[in-house]
Parts: structure tokens; sequence; C-alpha cells
């Protein structure tokens, strides 16, 4: 039996198979003691503090107990508390950002994805510096300012010298009033040195899904190829930081194994980041498995179904107060619209999950990774997110400024980053309007704009974003920020 150690380096003793076990056990033996599911709602609940608002989360074992719980009024509760965590920490902003496919080359055999090396009739792909450049300005022209980008696993087509001239690339490129400022990176496990030159390169957050935290099933996924060794793939985040990447962001792929067990690994794992390296996840993203090109999701029978997802998100956002919570396209127009309300926020926008799908006129499915569901314009979204109370917000600030790993959980531990967050959000959403959107969007935005404003507490800061919109809407001055 492995020992349970938050603090192990090891991936079997920091995500305990019998402590997850232990845990469900646990929660489903108190799912409906309402003295102690009262006591965890007080303990998670934001408390005002001299300098801001602190939230105290709660361990994977906590959580679970609300995850299990099916009490209705009590799960009314759990969606109100995640409510107002969010807006406590992130308030009413949604930052957008769109996946970028460099190539779908894998030498992997996951069996959930349609890239892997088996799959003899997907068309095989790979950009061209020339052809990442039309990928970027066709972002830039929609007026996206932040992208993850994606590749398989193949160190022949793909190795790190492509995706770091990519990313080079990337960012040198400035179409009209356009400009990528955050590059995330959501590519398979590597080695320390790796991650250094990524972070030489300027990237945002290092994004790595594990999938499913179950070694047994895990193995059994990835019958094939380099992550096929779990430990290698489960201690990558620990490399990416060793190798200077402040941000990191967790994920599983909900649907391959029993959600209670995704729920308890991946909050072990950021549980056992803020031990070791004192800053948890920067990002927690929550894909559920989807159709794609020869992947059925129908032979995994571990779905989840949206109303245990919806509580899967709040009690994530409840237990892990401090971060950004990522949902994709992958999702209905339904299910993202019900999720922004219990701790969702970022979001991406008109996806393509193809190899080279930004530059071509119609939306190709030949190289898709997986079934876009929400296939709405940026534009589109964006006036739905302000017409339902949100500000889509296109700001890279916190990175640029050097904000980041611990630097910025400081801030948003004590809700500091509500008076930078919120203004930067203003000025590029101002810049959106001004240069990407639809007269109609324009109206919508401008006039939220303007009621935004009058909510930064601070003076100055208010004069100085009232001033910076002002720039924006009568020049072409732009990237203005705090």
């Amino acid at each position: 039996m492995k020992h349970y150690d938050a603090r192990s380096m090891k991936a079997e003793e920091f995500i305990s198979h019998e402590e997850i076990l232990e845990t469900i056990r646990y929660a489903e033996e108190n799912k409906h003691n309402i003295p102690l599911i009262d006591s965890l709602l007080e303990k998670a609940r934001p408390k005002k503090t001299g300098n801001g608002v602190r939230c105290a989360g709660l361990s994977h074992r906590e959580a679970s107990v609300l995850l299990a719980c099916d009490l209705p009024e009590k799960v009314q509760e759990m969606y109100k508390l995640a409510e107002e965590i969010k807006l406590a920490f992130y308030g009413n902003r949604i930052v957008m950002f769109a996946p970028l496919y460099l190539s779908n080359y894998c030498v992997n055999g996951c069996v959930y994805c349609p890239y892997h090396l088996k799959n003899k009739h997907i068309a095989r792909k790979k950009l061209t510096q020339e052809e990442v450049r039309r990928e970027v300005i066709a972002l830039q022209d929609m007026g996206h300012k932040r992208l993850a980008i994606e590749a398989g696993e193949d160190p022949v087509h793909n190795p790190i010298e492509y995706i770091l001239e990519c990313i080079k690339t990337i960012y040198s490129i400035h179409h009209k009033n356009g400009a990528i400022r955050r590059v995330n990176v959501n590519i398979a496990a590597t080695t320390v040195e790796n991650y250094r030159k990524l972070k030489e390169a300027g990237i945002g957050t290092y994004i790595l899904f594990q999938e499913t935290y179950n070694k047994e099933s895990y193995l059994e996924l990835h019958p094939t190829g380099p992550k096929h060794d779990y430990a290698y793939h489960t201690e990558a985040m620990d490399r990416a930081m060793e190798g200077g990447i402040d941000d990191v962001g967790l994920g599983v792929l909900f649907g391959l194994e029993g959600y209670q067990y995704e729920f308890a690994g991946l909050l072990m794992h950021a549980e056992h980041l803020e031990a070791v390296h004192g800053v948890g996840p920067h990002t927690i993203s929550v894909p559920r498995i989807k159709r794609a090109d020869d992947i059925d999701p129908g032979v995994f029978d571990n779905g989840v179904p949206d109303d245990i997802f919806a509580k899967i998100i709040a009690c994530i956002r409840i237990a892990v107060p401090y971060t950004g919570m990522i949902i994709s396209t992958r999702e209905s127009e339904q299910v993202r619209a019900r999720a922004l309300d219990l701790g969702i926020s970022q979001i991406s926008g008109a996806s393509r999950t193809s190899v080279g799908g930004y530059a071509e006129e119609e939306r190709p499915h030949d190289t898709e990774q997986f079934d876009v569901s929400d296939q709405r314009t940026l534009d589109e979204v964006v006036q739905w997110l302000m017409k339902t109370g949100y500000i889509p917000s296109f700001c890279t600030a916190c990175y640029r400024e050097g904000r980041t790993g611990d630097r910025f959980m400081s801030l948003c531990k004590t809700g500091q980053i509500l008076n930078c967050c919120h203004p930067n959000a203003l000025m590029t959403l101002s810049e959106y309007l001004v240069d990407y959107a639809s007269p109609e969007t324009q109206k919508i935005g401008f006039a939220l704009i303007e009621r935004e404003l009058e909510k930064i507490p601070g003076e100055k800061v208010r004069k100085i974003a009232r001033e910076n919109v002002a720039a924006i809407q009568n020049s072409d001055r732009r990237d203005f920020r705090f």
C-alpha cells in the first residue's frame, strides 16, 4: 500500500489510490450528514479581512462530501456559494481565448483521441510557419489576444524546437491593431530542460490534462507510446515548475473513469502543488469526452450527466477558490451558460479543433480532435456574455506585468486583483469593440463599459481607466494596462 503524502514527489504517493477509495467511502457515508455539510459550507464561505477577502477552500475529502450530497436544498446552497466565491475573486469577468492546433502527428495510442497512431484514415497535418502566420492573422482578425497551442506527441514531427519556433512566430505577428499577447501551451509531458525553454520563450500557462488519475485505467487507456508512463505524466507539473514555469493548468477528461475518483484525484494534485511549490494550479479545466473521428464516447461507461457536471464545477470552485476555471466549446451554449454561474472564469470562443482550421472559410472536419458543440462566432459569444451581465475580457496584463505564480495568487487571495483586473477587462473589451465588433455588439458593449467604469472603487484608477477607454475609442492607441 502506498502511503498518502501531499508533499511527496512520487505520483503514487501524492495521488494515492487507497486514499481516494477511502475518500469516496467517507463521502458516501456522510452525504446526508447535515451538520457536517453545513460546517463545510460555512468554512468555505468568503470572509472579509482588513485588506480584502479570504477563502479557506476545502480538502479533497471535505469537497468529496459536498459532491456526494444529493439533498436538493444543500445542492442549491453549494451553487449559491460557488457563485459568491467566483464573484469575490473574479468578479463578473470572463476571460476569452482560442485553441490553436499546430500538428496532429502523434505516436501515442490513447484510445479516446482520434490522433492516436493507429488511426490511418485521419489526415495528418503539421503547420508550416507561413501557415501558423495565416492562422494567427485569422484569429487576430476575430479579436483574440490569448491562445492555447496544441500539438500531438511526436518527437520527429513536433520536437520542442518546432513548438518554440511556432511560439516565436505567433508573438511576432502584428496585423492591423491585432496582437497575440499570451500563448498558453498544451503539449505532452516533457523534461525540465524543455520546460525551461518554454519559459524562456515567454509562454503563459503550461496546461496538461491528466485524462484519468486512476493508474490502472490510465495504463489501459494509454496502451502504447511515451504517454503510457503514468508517473512521468503525473509528475510533469513538478518538472514544469522546476523549469521556472509559474503557472500550470490541471484537468481531467471526465467520462473515462468514475467522476468521484477523478474529482478527488484532481483536488489532491492541486493540494500537492500548493504543499510543494506554495502555489496551486493557475487553472483547472473540466472537459468531458466527446465524439470525434473514430471515437464513440458511448463506449466509455462513465459518462457524466449535465446535473452532476454542474455540481462538479461548483464543488471545484468551492474547494479551490482562487483557481481560474475553464470550459471549452466541447460544451453546448446551454451547458456553458449554467457553468458560468457556478465558477467558470475562462471560456473559448469560435474554436476550431482542426489543424489549420481558422484560415479556412468553412469549418474543416477532417483533422478535428473533437466535435465542437458551441459553434457561434466570437462576436456572438461576446454579445451573449454581455447580455447576461458578464464582461468578456481579453486581458493579459498579469502575465505581462510579472503577476504570475505566487505573486498572482497573493493578489487574488486578498481580493486585490479586482482593482486592476476590472479596469483592464474594460479596456481590452473596448479594443475588441472598436476593432472587431458588429454594430449591435458595439452598442451593447459601450453601454456596459459605461456602467462598469462607475463600479471601479478607486477614484484615481477610475479616472485613468475612463481616459484610456476614450483614447482607445478615438485613436489607434492600444494595450493600456494596470
